[in-house]
C-alpha cells in the first residue's frame, strides 16, 4: 500500500534559523504516528508543511499521494487538522461551527445531517449541539475540534499537541475518544506531543530534536533499545556524588530534574552496592525501568523537561549510548 504520508529531505528555514533540517519518514495507512519532542524541536513546523500552511524550503512531501506544494488543494481535501491553539467561533453553537466547516469542505447536504450526528456522538457532544461554544470547557472545545476535523471524512487527521493545557483527567478522556476513532473511522492519525504518556498511544514514534529526527520505532522497541534501568538519588552534595559514582563504579552521571541520574543494568540489584560503597549519605533513591523519557535522554542527551528549559546532559548521553 502507498504510504499515507511520505517525507523526503523536508527542510524549513526562517532566515538563518533552520527549524527543520532535512527529515525523512513515512506513515502507513491506518497508523497512529507520533512526533515526540520538546517545544521548539520542529514538530509544529513539520506538521504545518504537511498541511500546506507553510511552504517548505527544500525536500518533498506527499499526503494521501498528493504533493504538499504542487497539489495543495488535493492535500487539504484529504486531511483534517486540530490546531494547537483553539480556532472555534465562541459566538456560534457547536452545530453552527460544524456546519460552517461543512460548507468550506463541500460536504454534500444529503449526508450532512447524519454525519453531524455521527461525529458529535463520537465525542460525546450531541446533547450540547445547540449550546454556544463560549459556554464549553477546554476539554469540550478540544473534543468539538476533533469532531470538526473528522466531519469531511479525511484520510489523515493531524493533531498538533491535542491536549496541551488540559488537566490529566480531561487529557485521558480526549485520548479515549481518539483511540475509538481507529475502530469507527478509516483514518490515519499523525500527532505531535511532548507528553510521554500520550506517545505510548502511538504505533510508532519519531523523536525529533533541534529540527532533526533522531530515531523512529515503536514505543516498546525504543524502550528495549535503552537496555538499562534509570537510577536517581538525592544526596547533600551532587557534585561529590557524581565524582564518587565515577571513581568507585566507573559510572557517568548527571543532574536531571534536580536529582543525580545514571543508568545501570539491573538497577534494583545495584542499589545495595550503592549504599554500601558510595562513601556518602544517600537521602533517597528510585529505580525505574526504561521509559520513553529514558529513550529521549538516551538519544538526545537530555529529558524533554531539561530540553525545554535549555539544559543538556552530555555525560548522560554518552553513558546511555554505550549501553545500547
Amino acid at each position: 500500500m502507498n504510504p499515507a504520508v511520505s517525507v523526503r529531505g523536508l527542510r524549513k528555514s526562517y532566515g538563518d534559523v533552520e527549524a527543520v533540517k532535512g527529515v525523512d519518514f513515512e506513515v502507513a495507512p491506518g497508523e497512529v504516528f507520533g512526533f515526540l519532542g520538546p517545544n521548539g524541536a520542529g514538530k509544529t513546523t513539520t506538521i504545518s508543511m504537511l498541511c500546506t500552511l507553510v511552504t517548505p524550503t527544500g525536500g518533498a512531501a506527499a499526503v494521501g499521494g498528493h504533493d504538499v506544494v504542487t497539489q495543495r488543494d488535493d492535500v487539504r481535501r484529504n486531511i483534517g487538522l486540530v490546531f494547537q491553539d483553539p480556532t472555534l467561533d465562541g459566538y456560534l453553537t457547536a452545530e453552527q461551527n460544524l456546519r460552517f466547516h461543512a460548507e468550506l469542505y463541500g460536504v454534500p447536504k444529503t449526508v450532512l445531517a447524519d454525519r453531524l450526528r455521527q461525529v458529535l456522538e463520537m465525542v460525546g457532544l450531541w446533547d450540547r449541539k445547540e449550546s454556544r461554544v463560549s459556554t464549553f470547557s477546554g476539554g469540550m472545545k478540544r473534543r468539538l475540534e476533533i469532531a470538526r476535523g473528522l466531519l469531511h471524512s479525511p484520510k489523515v487527521l493531524f493533531l498538533d499537541e491535542p491536549t496541551v493545557g488540559l488537566d490529566p483527567q480531561t487529557r485521558a478522556a480526549i485520548w479515549g475518544y481518539i483511540t475509538r476513532l481507529r475502530h469507527t473511522e478509516d483514518i490515519t492519525i499523525f500527532m505531535t506531543t511532548h507528553y510521554m504518556d500520550e506517545a505510548e498511544y502511538c504505533d510508532r514514534i519519531a523523536i525529533i530534536d533541534h529540527g532533526e529526527i533522531v530515531v523512529v520505532d515503536s514505543p516498546e522497541a525504543l524502550k528495549a533499545s535503552v537496555g538499562k534501568d534509570r537510577v536517581q538519588i538525592q544526596t547533600g552534595d551532587d557534585e561529590r556524588a557524581i565524582a564518587a559514582l565515577q571513581d568507585r563504579f566507573g559510572i557517568e552521571a548527571a543532574v536531571h530534574e534536580g536529582q543525580v541520574t545514571f543508568a545501570v543494568a539491573s538497577g534494583e540489584e545495584f542499589v545495595p552496592r550503592l549504599f554500601a560503597d558510595l562513601g556518602m549519605p544517600i537521602k533517597s533513591v528510585s529505580v525505574s525501568r526504561p521509559s520513553l523519557d529514558d529513550v529521549f535522554m538516551s538519544y538526545t542527551g537530555s529529558t524533554i523537561r531539561d530540553a525545554e528549559s535549555g539544559s543538556a546532559g552530555n555525560q548522560w548521553m554518552r553513558a546511555m549510548a554505550r549501553g545500547r
